[in-house]
């Protein structure tokens, strides 16, 4: 069995959560659906960035925040009910002005296995308008923070 300390991850040091697979999480075909893993993808983003001082209040305060704009997942494995799962994620790549990448992986603790890959393509927005705006700076050091690719 693997530990989450051991897991094989693609970056050296993602943000990461765990999750148990509940009979709620499956879909008519016995595995976990779809639109859960992404539902679990939205949670551990957000948790990623109020850990990084980023929540809702940092996002009114700053009169900014960031919205998905494309996402693209890779589903490798399924995954059933009682199974642990490690979510993980970090910024890929941050442009300091408009938009960032984040990815994700989800591995299966039991076996190690990566059952998912995939990112996020995110644009920085005024939430009040909902027009496209620079991020602040207090974003750019926060997510050049949150790059688990960086030791």
């Amino acid at each position: 069995m693997s530990t989450p300390e051991n897991l094989a991850w693609d970056v050296p040091r993602p943000y990461t959560e765990t999750v148990l697979v509940g009979p709620e999480h499956l879909d008519a075909f016995g595995h976990t659906n779809n639109v859960v893993y992404l539902q679990w993808l939205e949670r551990v983003a957000w948790s990623h960035s109020t850990a990084l001082g980023l929540d809702w209040a940092a996002y009114q305060r700053l009169g900014a925040g960031c919205v998905a704009r494309r996402h693209e997942l890779d589903y490798l494995a399924a995954t059933f009910a009682g199974q642990t799962l490690r979510l993980g994620t970090w910024i890929h790549e941050n442009d300091g002005r408009l938009s960032m990448w984040r990815r994700y992986q989800i591995i299966r603790v039991d076996d190690g296995k990566t059952v998912l890959r995939g990112q996020t393509h995110w644009v920085c927005i005024d939430p009040a308008s909902g027009r496209p705006k620079r991020q602040p700076a207090a974003f750019i050091e926060a997510y050049r923070a949150g790059r688990g690719a960086i030791d």
